[in-house]
C-alpha cells in the first residue's frame, strides 16, 4: 500500500500516527476478545453458553457419586460407609447407544426468575394466573375431620407411655441443641468433630436439618426451637443456588418440609418458599418422555443422570417419589403444571410392559424403556411403591389410577418377590432378570407399614391377609435387630447360605440411624394397638441411646455386631424429622395426626387428604360471602 504525503505532514510523522492507531486497535481488539471469551469460564457460564452455543452441545455425565445420591434412594451413604451396590452395572449395546445419543440432559427450560426472587423478598405468594383455585389456609383447615394436634397434643393416659414420649422429645432437644451450636445453617452435624457438614446433594442449599425438623419441632410443642427455625427460613434460606442437586432429596427433604410447616402452621413464609423452590425444579422434566432426570442445576435449569445409573436412566424411586409433593404445589399455587408432570410419569408407565407385572428400578427418560430388569422393593424402589398408596389415601380415596397400579404391583411383589425363610421368617427378595437374590435392605423395612395402611382398601378377602403379610415383614425387621450385639438394625440382611436376617457382610453392618422400622412400628400400632410395637419402639431408643448417643448428639455406627461401637460422625436429618417424629408418633395417642387426615411423605413431612368436594364447597361458600 503507498501513503500519500499530507501537506504539512512529514512522512516519518505521518507514520508515528498511524503506528499508534495501528496499536490502539489492536489493543481494543485484544481486549473485546478477552472479555468475550471470559463470559465462557464465569461461575454461571451455563447460561451464557446457552446463548451462543447449541442445545445438543455434550456435557460431562458423571457427577458427584453413587454414595451422594443416595444409592438406595432414600438415605445417603457418603457418610464413610461403603456401598451396597456395584456401579458397574450390565449394560447392552442397544442401552450404551441411549446413553451416548442422550448424555447429560441438554434439554433445558428455563423460568422467570425475576418473579420467584421478587416473591422471595418480599415474601408474598407467585401469581400463577390461578389464585381463585388455590388452596387457602383456612380451607384446608375446615376440611380436616379432627384437629391436627389433638385433644391434648397427643397426651398418653398411661403414665408409662407417656414417659417414654418425653424421653423422646428429650431426644429431640438434645439433637436440635447440638446442631444449634455446632452446625447452624449447615445441612447436618458431625457431632464427634462438632462442625457442621454440607455435602452436595441439595445443589448449594443449606439448612436441610432446619427444614427436615420443622413440623417435628412443631407436633412436640417445642415452641422457642421452632420459631428460631421459622426465623431462619425467613432471613436466611436463600433458594437462589447455583449448584447440582438429587431432584430426589430437594423435593422430599426441602419442599415436603415447607408444605408441612405451612399446613401445620399457616405461615405463608412456608407456603411461599415451598412454590418458588418447585418451580426450580420443573426443567428437570423437560426430557423426551417427560420423564425427570436425577439431577438438576438449580440456577440454570440443566438437568442430567446420575453417572452411575446404568445408561443414563432415571431411577423408579426418585421420578417416582414427586406425586404427593406436586399435586400439593398445584393446590397451592392454582397451576396445573406439578400435577400434569406427576400424572405424565404415570401414564408412561401404565404404558409400557412391567415383567411379570414388576416395575424395574431403571428406565430410560430418552427411550421411556427399561433399562434393565433389577427390582427391588429396598434401595432404587422403595419409595415409588410407597407413593401409590399414599396417594390413593392423599385423594381421598378417589385417584382410582393409583389404587390400580398399588394393589396390580403389590400382586406381582407377593407372586415374585414375597419368600418364606427355613426359620418362618417372610422377608421380601430383590429380583434381576428372573434371579432372586435372597436379601432385604433396612430400606425395604418400610414395607411393612406400607401394606398395612393399604390392607383395608384391598380386596375384601384380601384385607386381613394383608395386615397379617405387613405385621409378618415388620417381625422380621425387628428381629434383624434383635440378632445383632446393639439390638440395632443392619444396613442389610440376608436368608440364604444358613443366615436368618443377618448381615453376612462386612459391607451391611453399618446403621446410620435410620426410620424404616420404627416406621412400620408407628403404622402398625396405629392399625392394630398390639402392645409389642410400643414395646419395640422402646427398644430401639434404649439401643440409640446406648450406642448412637454421643457427647454432642446422634451419630451412626459402623457395625452393629460389636458391642465395641465406632461412630461415623454424622447426625443425619432424617434422624430428626424421622426417626424421633416416628418414635414420639408411636408413644402418642392417634389424634396427633390421625391418618383419616394426614398422609406421610417418604421423609415423614405430614401433608394433609385433599377432599376435592368439601375444598370446592368452601370456595363457593367464601365467593358467595364476598359478593
Amino acid at each position: 500500500m503507498v501513503f500519500r504525503k499530507l501537506p504539512g505532514v512529514s512522512a516519518s510523522g505521518m507514520g508515528l500516527r498511524l503506528s499508534q492507531k495501528f496499536v490502539f486497535l489492536l489493543f481494543l481488539s485484544g481486549l473485546v476478545t478477552l472479555c468475550f471469551g471470559a463470559l465462557f469460564f464465569l461461575p454461571d457460564s451455563v447460561r451464557l453458553k446457552r446463548i451462543f452455543l447449541s442445545k445438543t452441545e455434550t456435557q460431562p455425565v458423571t457427577v458427584g457419586s453413587e454414595n451422594d445420591a443416595r444409592v438406595h434412594l432414600k438415605r445417603p451413604k457418603d457418610q464413610g460407609m461403603t456401598s451396597s451396590l456395584s456401579r458397574k452395572q450390565s449394560v447392552s449395546h442397544e442401552a450404551t447407544e441411549e446413553r451416548l445419543a442422550g448424555g447429560r440432559a441438554q434439554e433445558e427450560f428455563t423460568l422467570p426468575r425475576s418473579r420467584a426472587e421478587s416473591a422471595s423478598d418480599k415474601g408474598t405468594s407467585l401469581d400463577h394466573g390461578a389464585n381463585s383455585d388455590t388452596v387457602t389456609y383456612k380451607k384446608f383447615r375446615r376440611c380436616l375431620l379432627k384437629p391436627p394436634l389433638g385433644r391434648d397434643n397427643g397426651k398418653p393416659s398411661d403414665p408409662k407411655t407417656d414417659e417414654r414420649r418425653e424421653k423422646v422429645k428429650e431426644m429431640m432437644k438434645f439433637a436440635w441443641d447440638n446442631y444449634k451450636h455446632y452446625a447452624w445453617g449447615k445441612n447436618e452435624l458431625r457431632p464427634l468433630t462438632r462442625n457442621g457438614h454440607i455435602g452436595n446433594m441439595f445443589g448449594g442449599l443449606r439448612g436441610a436439618s432446619i427444614i427436615d425438623s420443622l413440623d417435628t419441632l412443631y407436633i412436640m410443642g417445642l415452641k422457642e426451637e421452632y420459631n428460631d427455625a421459622k426465623e431462619w427460613v425467613q432471613t436466611s434460606l436463600d433458594l437462589n443456588s447455583n449448584g447440582e442437586a438429587s431432584l430426589f432429596e430437594v423435593n422430599i427433604r426441602y419442599v415436603g418440609g415447607l408444605l408441612s410447616a405451612y399446613y401445620l402452621t399457616g405461615e405463608e413464609l412456608f407456603k411461599n418458599k415451598a412454590v418458588e423452590l418447585g418451580e426450580k425444579l420443573l426443567p428437570a422434566f423437560n426430557t423426551p418422555t417427560g420423564i425427570p432426570r436425577g439431577v438438576i442445576n438449580l440456577g440454570s435449569g440443566t438437568s442430567w443422570s446420575w453417572g452411575w445409573a446404568s445408561a443414563g436412566s432415571s431411577i423408579l424411586a426418585e421420578f417416582g417419589t414427586l406425586h404427593l409433593e406436586f399435586v400439593h404445589l398445584t393446590q397451592l399455587s392454582g397451576s396445573p403444571i406439578y400435577t400434569e408432570k406427576v400424572m405424565n410419569i404415570r401414564k408412561l408407565l401404565n404404558k409400557i410392559e412391567k415383567p411379570h407385572g414388576l416395575y424395574p428400578n431403571f428406565l430410560s427418560p430418552v427411550s421411556g424403556n427399561w433399562v434393565q430388569h433389577h427390582v427391588s422393593i429396598g434401595g432404587l424402589g422403595d419409595s415409588f411403591y410407597e407413593y401409590l398408596i399414599k396417594s390413593y389415601l392423599m385423594s381421598d380415596k378417589t385417584d382410582d389410577d393409583a389404587k390400580k397400579m398399588y394393589y396390580g404391583a403389590l400382586e406381582a411383589i407377593e407372586a415374585n418377590l414375597v419368600q418364606k425363610s427355613p426359620g418362618g421368617l417372610t422377608y421380601l427378595a430383590e429380583w434381576r432378570g428372573g434371579i432372586l437374590d435372597h436379601k432385604m435392605g433396612h430400606l425395604a423395612c418400610f414395607s411393612g407399614g406400607m401394606i398395612g395402611i393399604g390392607a383395608d382398601d384391598g380386596a375384601p378377602d384380601k384385607r386381613q391377609h394383608y395386615l397379617d403379610l405387613a405385621a409378618e415383614i415388620t417381625h422380621t425387621c425387628h428381629e434383624s435387630y434383635t440378632r445383632t450385639a446393639t439390638k440395632l438394625g443392619p444396613e442389610a440382611f440376608r436368608f440364604d447360605g444358613g443366615a436368618e436376617a443377618t448381615a453376612t457382610r462386612l459391607s451391611d453392618r453399618y446403621y446410620i440411624l435410620r426410620p424404616e422400622v420404627i416406621e412400620s412400628y408407628m403404622y402398625m400400632w396405629r392399625l392394630t394397638h398390639d402392645p409389642k410395637y410400643r414395646e419395640w419402639g422402646w427398644e430401639a431408643v434404649e439401643a440409640l441411646e446406648e450406642h448412637c448417643r454421643v457427647e454432642s448428639g446422634f451419630s451412626g455406627i459402623r457395625d452393629v455386631y460389636t458391642m465395641t461401637v465406632s461412630h461415623d460422625n454424622m447426625q443425619q436429618s432424617f434422624f430428626l424429622s424421622e426417626t424421633l417424629k416416628y418414635l414420639y408418633l408411636l408413644f402418642s395417642d392417634d389424634d396427633l395426626l390421625p391418618l383419616e387426615d394426614w398422609v406421610f411423605n417418604t421423609e415423614a413431612h405430614p401433608l394433609p387428604v385433599i377432599r376435592n368436594s368439601c375444598l370446592q364447597e368452601e370456595a363457593t361458600q367464601d365467593k358467595t360471602v364476598s359478593e
